[in-house]
């Protein structure tokens, strides 16, 4: 028979306390240990990243956009119709060459040709009505003159009359009563000798007026047919100056009529080009004019000046107009995509590095510093000042010589170090 034992049984419950207990303690153990232990080193590969070294010394502040060639103001030659018309013949196509005498197309205005006719025969009548009114103004001019003769004649008769009766008086020869006759005689012509030449001068200045009134409408007669001869001549478009000939945004066709005002044609000058720079906002207010400026053409770098800055900001940029001071390349025509890098300042004896992916000027940044031993970067809070396309100024957080990474490090924002592989 089986006989009981209590002591057994209570030994084995003890060691299973003691084992439990154990255990317990051990997972608490490491449990703890893990919670003290730090999060792994994030790892990044070396190759990827885009390192500089902190340098000092002196760099020049600038700032880059995109643009296009177009032509300056002062080389385009929009030539608008003079007359409504219509269009005839078109000779030049757009994309041509020409001189300033080249014909580009002709205009047709049958009511033009009447208006000229109109004013020849308005001109010749003017002419004539001036010419006769010349030769009456002359004939009553001659008139008045001959008259005046005749009284001049007189006058001088009957005062030499009186100077001689007067010295016959004076001698006894003759009464009184005589002498009193011619001398008032002398007296009266006298009187109509000086109102004929005030007559002859107020009827010469009539002659004067009437002919200058004459005169007025022989000169519009003759403006109005000068308008008219221009306006046939104008319908010979004619380029203006020597350039290539542009397209309009609507083209025109043969047959087509066409709106006194309305452009028919455009010519630009090639040599006279300027760059016309988007520049973004934050960047556009330190631009000032007279700024020096490379433009690339991708086919070689053309020197020039900042001559406008648009006040307007369309899209987050403003236009920046750089008047170019150096020969065009090859190839240079409106309409062509250009990169524009423009100078705005030159910073002395100053720490800087290359440009971060993010990071805007006057802020504080952070970047990674990489460790002497070249295997780990740590981050660091840095100052930066003025910055320019491809580098920026560092006001405190590194030193020269300093390794940082610049290319974008932002999915390692919650770390602040990494380990370089």
């Amino acid at each position: 028979m089986d006989i009981s034992r209590p002591d057994i049984k209570k030994k084995k419950l003890r060691r299973q306390i003691v084992v439990l207990a154990i255990v317990a303690v051990g997972v608490t153990a490491a449990a703890w240990a893990v919670m003290r232990l730090k999060p792994a080193v994030p790892t990044v590969d070396a190759s990827t990243i885009w390192p500089d070294t902190v340098k000092r010394g002196d760099f020049t502040r600038n700032v880059r956009g995109l643009g296009t060639l177009v032509p300056r103001e002062e080389s385009i030659e929009l030539i608008p119709a003079q007359t409504d018309a219509t269009v005839v013949r078109i000779l030049v196509l757009p994309g041509t060459i020409v001189k300033p005498d080249t014909v580009l197309m002709d205009l047709d205005d049958p009511q033009l040709q009447q208006q000229l006719v109109t004013a020849k025969l308005a001109l010749d009548g003017a002419l004539a009505d001036y010419k006769s009114l010349q030769s009456n103004l002359q004939s009553t001019l001659m008139d008045k003159k001959s008259t005046g003769a005749q009284i001049n004649s007189q006058y001088s008769q009957a005062e030499l009359q009186a100077k001689t009766d007067k010295q016959l008086l004076d001698l006894g020869v003759i009464s009184g009563i005589q002498y009193n006759q011619s001398k008032n005689n002398a007296e009266q012509l006298t009187a109509q000798h000086q109102i004929s030449q005030e007559q002859l001068d107020v009827n010469q200045k009539n002659i004067e007026v009437q002919l200058a009134s004459q005169q007025t409408k022989v000169d519009s007669a003759r403006a109005l047919l000068d308008l008219y001869q221009r306006q046939e001549e104008a319908l010979h478009v004619k380029a203006g100056i020597a350039g290539v000939v542009e397209s309009l945004p609507v083209p025109l066709q043969v047959g087509q009529h066409v709106a006194a005002g309305t452009s028919v044609a455009e010519v630009v000058d090639p040599s006279k080009l300027k760059a016309a720079l988007q520049i973004a906002e934050t960047q556009a207010h330190d631009i000032l004019l007279g700024q020096k400026a490379d433009i690339d053409t991708h086919n070689g770098i053309v020197p020039g000046h900042v001559t406008r800055i648009d006040p307007s900001v369309l899209n987050g940029t403003r236009t920046v107009d750089v008047t170019l001071d150096g020969a065009l390349p090859t190839g240079a025509v409106p309409g062509l995509s250009v990169d524009g890098t423009i100078e705005l300042a030159h910073l002395h004896d100053v720490l800087y590095v290359g440009r971060p992916a993010f990071g805007n000027e006057n802020s504080t940044i952070s970047l990674f510093r990489i460790d002497p031993n070249g295997k780990t970067a740590t981050r660091v809070q840095v100052q930066v000042g003025k910055a320019s396309t491809t580098e920026i100024q560092i006001l405190s957080g590194l030193n020269e010589g300093d390794r940082v990474i610049l290319s974008d490090m932002s999915r390692n924002d919650n770390t602040d170090k990494v380990r370089l592989e």
